[in-house]
């Protein structure tokens, strides 16, 4: 077992401003070596069963986002090979000598991970806000990730998983899916009029959370036809287009869209508008569509300055706005846990059947990774899936 598959991004071999995708090919694999390394004692290496492709890893692939992180990283590391991806499946092949008594895992197990790999030190860390880390490592970004048959990980940031509980694809998406149970944590949605801004895979996630956590109606607002079916299944109310642009104020909400909503709620507007697509003219919809005193959850992210539109709304309106990022750690894990195997709300069949599409046209087996192909699945389904060593 001296070498393995990954997909990587290499700085030696391809510009990231003229090139795109990743490239199949050998490495190494990933080791412990207490005797050079100490902290390999609390450290094991995990066999890749399933690994989820993320929105981040979209920007990855088409050079749109995380092309600092990765290089600042590498020059840190003094190396040009970087292995993405972080949502991932595996079970553990190895383990460092702390590893069961300070954490519990042992040979066999099989985890999930959070992909933020915090300090522990930093001021966020000690007052217990570890999603907000100062110092926090990316998997897949600012170290190597999961796209590969093997990678080595601190125990600290595993989740144990039982998949008498959940299936393996599905138990591949928790760190995604647990970014929608995060995002839903930031308002009381028991009974309250909620929209969804961007149906894309975390939106939809968020539809099925918020119906869970017993939301009392739900819009959906969605320029893809294909997902806007998705979140029609899921459990949407309603679906509606945002309606095109203005070419001349591109950042500029809908008047059309404020309308039907107005027409929706009574003339009130909802209670929690979630925006999860990261377009300016989305934000400002969001703000507009919320009713006095409702909550603004704003965690789709786009590089660069923003423009508020009547930004008087948010004061005098009495919005709160929430900037979401990531999990909290590990709170946000046990309600994903709770929320997926429990069977009788039927969140679990949802994400296999709609938005995994039971792994028909979404999963490539490594060893049949084609980028051309890999592209086009990535291009027409919100969520894909890379088997490694599942069934």
């Amino acid at each position: 077992m001296s070498d393995m598959l990954a997909l990587t991004f290499d700085r030696s071999r391809e510009k990231w401003e003229s090139s795109t995708g990743l490239v199949r090919e050998r490495i190494p694999v990933p080791e412990l070596d207490e005797s050079s390394d100490g902290a390999d004692r609390s450290k094991v290496v995990i066999q890749v069963m399933y690994a989820g492709f993320c929105g981040s890893d979209r920007g990855i692939w088409w050079r749109k986002a995380f092309g600092d992180m990765i290089d600042d990283s590498l020059s840190e590391e003094g190396r040009d090979k970087r292995v993405v991806g972080h949502e991932l499946l595996g079970r553990i092949i190895a383990v460092g000598s702390r590893v069961g008594e300070k954490y519990n895992l042992k040979v066999g197990d099989v985890v999930s991970t959070e992909s933020h790999i915090v300090c522990g030190a930093c001021h966020q860390c000690r007052v217990g806000d570890l999603h907000v880390c100062a110092k926090d490592k990316i998997i897949g970004i600012s170290m190597d990730g999961c796209f590969a048959e093997y990678l080595k990980l601190p125990a600290k940031a595993l989740w144990p998983t039982d998949l008498g509980r959940i299936r393996p694809e599905v138990a591949a998406v928790q760190e995604p899916f647990g970014n929608a149970v995060h995002a839903c944590q930031h308002a009381d949605l028991r009974g309250q009029t909620v929209a969804i801004l961007g149906t894309g895979t975390i939106g939809l996630f968020a539809v099925l959370i918020a119906r869970g956590l017993g939301a009392g109606k739900i819009i959906g607002v969605e320029v893809n036809p294909h997902n806007a079916e998705l979140a029609r299944k899921l459990g949407c109310d309603e679906v509606l287009h945002p309606g095109a642009p203005d070419p001349e104020r591109p950042w500029a909400s809908s008047d059309a869209l404020h309308a039907k909503i107005m027409d929706l709620t009574d003339g009130v507007g909802v209670d929690v508008a979630m925006e999860m697509s990261g377009f300016n003219s989305s934000l400002n919809n969001a703000i507009r569509i919320a009713r006095r005193g409702g909550n603004v959850v704003a965690f789709g992210v786009k590089n660069g300055d923003a423009h508020i539109e009547d930004f008087h709304r948010v004061v005098m309106n009495g919005l709160t706005m929430h900037g979401v990022v990531g999990r909290q750690i590990f709170g946000t894990w046990e309600i994903t846990k709770s929320l997926l195997e429990t069977h009788s709300n039927g969140i679990q069949d949802a994400v296999w059947k709609h938005i995994l599409n039971e792994g028909k046209g979404t999963m490539v087996d490594i060893r049949d990774f084609e980028k051309s192909s890999f592209e086009q699945m990535i291009s027409n389904n919100p969520k894909a899936l890379i088997r490694f060593a599942g069934h």
